[in-house]
This record gives structure tokens, sequence and C-alpha cells, in this order.
């Protein structure tokens, strides 16, 4: 019994352990990523500069301009609130211009949504309910439905008012149940509904199974992955399991930053838990990162958010600096005292030891400097034996080498002259269907080519003789190269035999080889498949064969 204690208490502290190493590995990553804001802010700006260059086309047409400056507005929608509003603003003359209710109905709609997300709520429900329902299109229909539901939530949620919060909340749940009604069972606002739904319940467990069906294939520096797991997180929080909540609240920090998402909610709330965590420091910069975003996209709901956690952090930030700079006086104080006092010894056992240690000091010069000689002559021998085997190698291969090059030279001329004599002498016969014959056959061009395979077999292994027991080294031991009998190099050893010889680019060892591109490819893709370790290196640990 005492062992199976024993047992559960260890698996808790490694599990522990576990836990706080991932947050802080991904607290690093986060911070390396605030780091970079303006990097992903230049990228989001590029977009929207693309789409305002489009829109000073003055041949746009009504509806292409209605299109464009929709998908900047995509854009700009948690970006900027100011220009999202503008441009909104913008599409509704434009839309009303071309006179279609539809899109009238569907700028209006977006108008709202903005209006609804930055706590305007009263002036959204102005215009949705100024919206004629006939003019909008079952697509639209989505939206409508959805930004009253969450204009009537957020009323309801912010109401001080118990009638008025209860009348908010029905007219909230029947625009719930009228989007349940239109929705495809497997649309994510669908499957975002019943999630919240199961939330309110309180059965985490099946909140916690839908969530993982919308995160599934998301990727982090997207909207949608940056909500999910926001919403991931807040399941947790009532789980009260924190360092997953801490987790996913991280990773949608890190995926609004990527986005240039500048009206959230995860940094700030990551803030809180980590001040109530007693960290203090990195709660304060998290907060002020948010507060930037919150100026920068201008929103009243967020600043009203933020008002109430920034003074907290803060003061408890001053608090912290101020004592963190007495422990800082406190420990300069006692160094310098300990500082004086060691001077005082060391001067004193200086003194003590000082004619003794000159002796001592003499004998180590004179003994360190014959060392030193002794040992610059025999590295000085050593360098100039290596030295010497490499010239007299490289002398020898240089030799080798410049020799089979005049040969070869020389042999590719007569064969030229040889070429060119029966070529004229077809032409004087006028032997037109013979010659012509001739120059469509191959055999020439493959005979050359397996004397040069030959003579580059030959040359390169006399350069690397262990080159192929070297490189199968490097592949799974089921997937190392055999050379047929007759053979010293086949087509892959040949590939990666150039790679060795500083030619990388396919298709120059496309031509070298006369492959095409395509079928360097696969064998390099295929070789790297059967690398016995990391693939990604398997071509610099090639290069690397002596």
């Amino acid at each position: 019994m005492l062992k199976n204690n024993v047992l559960v208490v260890l698996l808790l502290f490694t599990n522990f352990i576990y836990c706080e190493v991932t947050i802080d590995s991904l607290l690093i990553k986060l911070e390396s990523k605030m780091e970079k804001r303006s990097l992903f802010d230049s990228k989001k700006e590029k977009k929207i500069s693309n789409y305002k260059s489009i829109l000073i086309d003055t041949l746009l047409d009504g509806r292409t301009k209605f299109e464009i400056t929709k998908k900047l507005i995509y854009e700009l929608e948690y970006y900027s609130f100011d220009a999202a509003l503008h441009y909104t603003s913008e599409n509704i003359k434009v839309a009303q211009k071309i006179n279609d209710p539809i899109l009238i109905a569907d700028s209006n709609i977006i108008l709202a949504k903005l209006l609804m997300e930055s706590g305007r709520y009263e002036e959204s429900l102005d215009i949705l309910t100024n919206i004629n329902r006939k003019e909008i299109s079952p697509k639209l229909l989505v939206d409508y439905f959805y930004t009253l539901k969450e204009a009537y939530s957020e009323l309801s949620y912010y109401s001080s008012i118990s009638t008025n919060k209860e009348k908010y909340f029905f007219i909230h749940q029947k625009y719930q149940d009228s989007l349940a009604v239109i929705l495809p069972k497997n649309s994510d606002v669908f499957l975002r509904l019943k999630e919240k739904e199961y939330r309110d319940q309180r059965l985490l467990d099946r909140a916690l199974e839908i969530n993982s069906q919308r995160l599934k294939g998301k990727k982090s520096g997207t909207r949608d992955f940056s909500l999910i797991t926001f919403e991931r997180s807040l399941l947790y929080e009532l789980i009260k399991n924190k360092n997953e909540e801490k987790k996913y609240l991280i990773l949608s920090a890190i995926s609004d930053i990527e986005a240039s998402v500048k009206d959230n909610a995860s940094l700030a709330k990551l803030a809180m838990i980590l001040y109530e965590e007693k960290k203090i420091f990195k709660a304060h910069k998290y907060i002020n990162f948010s507060v930037d975003d919150a100026k920068f996209f201008n929103s009243k709901l967020r600043f009203i958010n933020l008002s109430s956690i920034l003074p907290v952090i803060t003061d408890a930030y001053e608090k912290e600096s101020a004592l963190q700079n007495k422990k800082l006086t406190q420990s300069l104080i006692f160094s310098f005292i300990l500082v004086i006092i060691l001077l005082f010894t060391t001067f004193y056992i200086y003194r003590q030891m000082k004619k003794l240690s000159e002796a001592r000091e003499e004998l180590k010069k004179v003994n360190s400097k014959l060392k030193d000689v002794n040992n610059q002559l025999n590295a000085s021998n050593e360098n100039l034996n290596i030295t010497n085997a490499e010239l007299l190698k490289s002398d020898i291969i240089k030799e080798k080498y410049v020799a089979t090059f005049l040969n070869l030279y020389s042999d590719y001329i007569n064969k030229l002259d040889i070429y060119r004599k029966l070529v004229k002498k077809y032409v004087a016969l006028n032997r037109t269907a013979e010659l012509q014959k001739l120059t469509e056959s191959k055999q020439v061009i493959d005979d050359e080519m397996k004397l040069f395979q030959k003579n580059f077999d030959e040359s390169f292994l006399h350069i690397y003789p262990n080159f192929i027991t070297k490189f199968n080294q490097l592949l799974c031991d089921d997937k190392r190269i055999e050379v047929k009998k007759g053979e010293l190099l086949n087509t892959e050893l040949r590939i990666y035999a150039l790679i060795r010889l500083g030619i990388t680019n396919s298709e120059q060892i496309a031509k070298i080889l006369r492959y095409s591109v395509s079928t360097i490819y696969n064998y390099r893709v295929k070789m790297k498949n059967n690398a016995k370790k990391d693939r990604d290196i398997f071509e610099e640990q090639v290069k690397q064969i002596s």
C-alpha cells in the first residue's frame, strides 16, 4: 500500500514538472513572437496596401470595388477598428450607388458586427433592426442572426437591471435557436454554439470534444486558431486545470501576434494569471503589450476590459520594482563592505608571500618559456610533416588528373575530327539518307556517356576511395546500395558524388548526367527518405565524406 502511494506521488510530481517545463518553453516562444511583432504587422500592412492600391483604379466597376473593399475590411476587422469602420461605410456607399439591396444588407451586417464587437450594442441593433429580412440572402442570414445573438448576449451580460438582463437573454436565446435551425450541423458556427451550450450547462467533457473537433486542421497564425484555443482555455478554467488553461492562452496569444490580431483577450488574461502567481514582471510586460495592441486597434470595449486589470498589475509592478531596488541597494552595500575586507586581507597575504613567490614565479617563468618553446618546435615539426604529406599527395593527384584531362580532351578532338570527315564524305557522295540515319542514332552519345561515366567513376573513387562505404553508413541498413558487377558507381552514387564535389543544383546535375530534372529530384528524395538519421541534414553529411 505504501509503495503504491509513493508511486502515485512520484507520478504526480513528474507530471507537474513536465507541465511546468512545457509552459516555460511556450512562454519563451511567446516572448520571441512578441519581439517580432513589427515583422508580422509589416506583412499585414503589405496585404492592406495591396488592396488599397487596387481600389485606386478608377476603371473598377462597382461590384468589383465592393468585393475588394470587403476583402480589405476582413483584413482590418481585428487590426484597426477605425479603418475597418471607414471602409465599411465606404462600401455601404458603393452598394447604394449600385442600388443592390443584398449588397447594402451585407455591408450593414458587417457594420453592425464591427459596432457590436467594439461595445456599441445599441448602435449595432439599430442598424440590424432597420434591415429588411427579405433582402438578406440565405448566406447572409447566418451572419445576421449571429450578430443579433451576440449583441443581445452582451447586453444581457453587462446589464445591471435584472428585468433587462432576463429580457435580453430571452431574445438572445431566440436568435440562437434560429441559428441552430439554419446552420449545417458540421459548420464551425454550429459547433461553436453547441460548445458554448455545453459550457454553460457545465458539460465540460462534451464541450472539450467539440472544441477538439473544431481545432483539428487549424493552424497557428489564423483568427480561427486564436479563437478556438482561447475558448479551450475557458473550458480548462472551469475544470480548474491551471496548466492547461495557461497553455491554451499562450497558444492563442502566439496565434494572435502571428495573425496581427490587435483586438485580443488572451494575453491580458494570461497576464492576470501570472500576476496571481506572483510573476509580476512577466505580467507587467504582457499587459503593456496588450494595452499597446488595444491603443492601436482603438476599441472602447477592449479599453474597458483592460482598465480593471492594468492598474492592479502596474501597482504590483511598481511595488515589486521598489522592493527589488531596495534589495539590490542592500546587496550592493554588503558587497562593497565584503570587497573592502577582501582587499585588506589580500594585501596582507600578498605582502607575507611576496618574497617566497618571487623566486617560485621566476623559476616557473623560465620553465614555462622552455616548455612553450619546446611545444612550438614540436607543433611546427608536426605541421611541417602534415603540410609536406598533403603537398605530395596534392601534386600526385594534380599530375594524374591533368594527364587524364589532356587525354580526354585530345580523344574528343580526334573523335570530332573523325566525325567531321565522315560527314564531309557523306555530303560529298550525296549519301544524305545515311547521313541522316547517322545523326539520328544515339549510339555515339550512349558510347561517349558510358566512357564519361567510367572516367568519372575511376577519377572520383581515386580521390574518395571509401565513398561508397561511408555513403552506405548514412543509410538505413535495409536501404544500402549494392553496385552491380562490372560497375564502379550507379546513378544514385553518381548524383551524390557530384553533390560531394559541390554541385548541388538539380538542373546542373541533370545536364551532366543527361537525365531529366524530375528524375534527379526523385532520386534525391528517395535517398533522403532512406537516410538513417534526420533526412534534412542527409546531403550535408554526404558533403562531409572524406
